[in-house]
């Protein structure tokens, strides 16, 4: 059974950074494009980042391009989202997915199978 965990979440002020982290199990993701998502209070779950099955062709949402970075380690089966200069506007409940079918990156969260069960990230002003 596939099981996404999420860590690394918190509490921070504008401009600090955090470091989310996603291990998965049940198979070896090797082969599947992983991505984050993020939902805050009232809004729809959004894309933020994606990477391929093997680590490369990162690909991100414009509101975290050149903040936040994607990247994949296959031999620990997990996925990790460096995010700097953190906004108020990223607080949100932040989400890893796998897609289980498909090798490179997608921004829509339809062709991701199997999700976590979140981390919440709050940054103050």
């Amino acid at each position: 059974q596939v099981h996404l965990e999420e860590s690394g979440g918190g509490l921070v002020q504008a401009g600090a950074s955090l470091r989310l982290s996603c291990a998965a199990s049940g198979r070896t993701f090797s082969g599947d494009a992983m991505g984050w998502f993020r939902q805050a209070p009232g809004k729809e779950r959004e894309f933020v980042a994606a990477i391929s099955g093997s680590g490369g062709h990162p690909v991100y949402a414009n509101s975290v391009s050149g903040r936040f970075t994607i990247s994949k380690d296959n031999a620990k089966n997990t996925v990790y989202l460096q995010m700097n200069s953190l906004k108020p506007e990223d607080t949100a409940v932040y989400y890893c997915a796998v897609s289980g079918s498909d090798f490179y990156p997608s921004t829509t969260r339809m062709t991701y199978n199997y999700w976590g069960q979140g981390a919440q990230v709050t940054v103050s002003s």
